[in-house]
């Protein structure tokens, strides 16, 4: 019986990895071994960080909700929870944002937080 190999099988995976890892300086985006290794390693970076993403902008809109509040003369504990004592349903993505756009309103929301 003859001899079977995976000669396709093993191109295509081959190349599979070697075009993910296209970019990567010297052997990291030509050799597949290293190649392997640098996708691997990118696969798990990407794993983690799309969990890091969510609790690095919840910090970066509580930072601008902080500074606008700072702004409107109070503190960013005390507008949230002025805001939720007065009913106020607004997610931190939504405050930042007004924050950043459109001051009057988020002076406006200050003065209902303080109960004015």
């Amino acid at each position: 019986m003859p001899r079977s190999k995976n000669n396709v099988a093993a191109h295509k995976r081959h190349k599979k990895v070697l075009k993910r890892a296209r970019g990567n300086y010297g052997a990291r985006g030509r050799l597949y071994r290293t190649a392997l290794e640098t996708v691997n390693k990118g696969l798990m970076y990407a794993y983690r960080d799309r969990r890091a993403k969510k609790r690095v902008f919840r910090s970066l809109w509580i930072a601008r909700i902080s500074a606008a509040a700072k702004m409107c003369d109070t503190n960013y504990s005390s507008f949230m929870h002025g805001l939720t004592k007065a009913g106020v349903n607004l997610n931190r993505k939504a405050l930042a944002d007004i924050a950043a756009r459109d001051m009057a309103t988020f002076t406006n929301l200050a003065k209902i937080a303080s109960g004015n």
